[in-house]
């Protein structure tokens, strides 16, 4: 059971390495068992296909990177709109500077990248588990706001957030501020 949890884990970290450098789609089974030395026949048994891979890279990626942006809204309770402003700056530096999650954005503005969908088309993980996490968090902070508004609320910042890691705005530095005023007006709160 150890073996196995280790070549896992290192299959995915060479994944996110070649995947980093050159894009999803040329990320090769083949490749990743050389480099992960392990044999191709044992990544088929723990991953299914390429396409497991992907997934399970997606879903090791979302939860690393939505434990940030969790960090960066606990740090900011008592004020809604700076915690909502900081979150989705951290999350749009994030998608900057990781180069697994820029690889992958900027493959999508090609309109090249296999795990595209993740991102856009598919609600889980990406989207279902950021979703959560922000009406869990708007939950907490803003508890006598309606549930509707809160759960409409965390949707606007999600969907605007992966909206402007796919296709910034012309004036990025805005963007945080732009999307918490959003937020805070369906919330109702300044």
């Amino acid at each position: 059971m150890a073996w196995r949890k280790q070549m896992r884990a290192r299959v995915l970290e060479e994944a996110w390495q070649l995947a980093s450098e050159a894009g999803w789609d040329r990320v090769r089974v083949a490749d990743l068992a050389q480099r992960a030395e392990v044999s191709r026949p044992s990544i088929y048994a723990e991953f299914g296909d390429r396409a497991g891979i992907g997934t399970a890279l997606v879903h090791r990626e979302t939860e690393r990177f939505l434990m940030g942006v969790a960090d960066v809204l606990a740090g900011h309770r008592d004020d809604v709109a700076a915690a909502l402003e900081a979150g989705v700056g951290h999350a749009l530096g994030e998608a900057a500077r990781n180069p697994f999650i820029r690889a992958v954005v900027t493959a999508a503005r090609g309109g090249t990248d296999a795990l595209l969908p993740f991102l856009t088309s598919r609600p889980e993980p990406v989207f279902s588990q950021a979703w959560r996490l922000v009406a869990a968090w708007l939950g907490e902070v803003v508890p006598g706001a309606p549930e509707s508004r809160r759960n409409e609320a965390a949707d606007i910042v999600v969907r605007l957030a992966v909206s402007h890691m796919l296709l910034p705005a012309p004036d990025p530095g805005e963007t945080s501020t732009r999307v918490a005023r959003a937020a805070c007006a369906v919330l109702g709160t300044p």
